[in-house]
């Protein structure tokens, strides 16, 4: 079964309950992430909650939570493409306030995977939106393929490569077009 959540008191509760499922998730290679990155990952999260836009989609089996995605609207101020090493342009890099959404997190616990869970979350995340893009980052390929052969098939197109501050690993920055 899926839910999804817009903006809202009811979607910040529901992000409290994601973390397990991100602390599985993400303890897994090629992230390995630590407790504190799950405590670090809620607060941004709970950020995240507040912008323009934004939508949680949750996939449970019986009752558990299997998988979660959410995403927003990339705000008109924003510096999400200045993190990108490569120069994309300024055509490229304008936003509107609805030009662009960004998938934050997509995530399917192990047992669930390969059932069709995360191409579903991705389906309804995206679905109605009036955007020209969607954006999302991941891990390259050498270090995390099946997600990078998902997006491609789901027509993602890696612009570059970015890293969100001086100690974090390397990102591609995949972009779908909706137009």
């Amino acid at each position: 079964m899926f839910e999804q959540i817009e903006r809202s008191d009811e979607a910040v509760r529901q992000l409290e309950a994601v973390v397990p499922a991100y602390q599985e998730v993400y303890a897994e290679p090629p992230y390995r992430e630590s407790p504190q990155d799950a405590v670090d990952f809620l607060l941004r999260a709970r950020r995240q909650a507040t912008r323009d836009g934004f939508r949680l989609i949750l996939a449970r089996a019986a009752n558990e939570l299997v998988g979660f995605s959410f995403g927003y609207w990339l705000p008109a101020d924003t510096s999400w493409w200045s993190a990108v090493q490569e120069p994309l342009g300024e055509v490229f890099v304008k936003e509107s306030g609805r030009r662009t959404f960004n998938v934050a997190e997509l995530a399917v616990r192990r047992p669930w995977r390969r059932q069709g869970i995360a191409a579903e979350l991705h389906r309804r995340l995206i679905s109605g939106l009036d955007a020209e893009r969607i954006t999302l980052t991941m891990r390259p390929e050498s270090e995390a393929a099946p997600a990078q052969r998902a997006y491609a098939a789901w027509g993602y197109q890696n612009v570059g490569r970015a890293r969100h501050g001086d100690t974090s690993p390397a990102y591609d920055v995949m972009v779908l077009s909706m137009r």
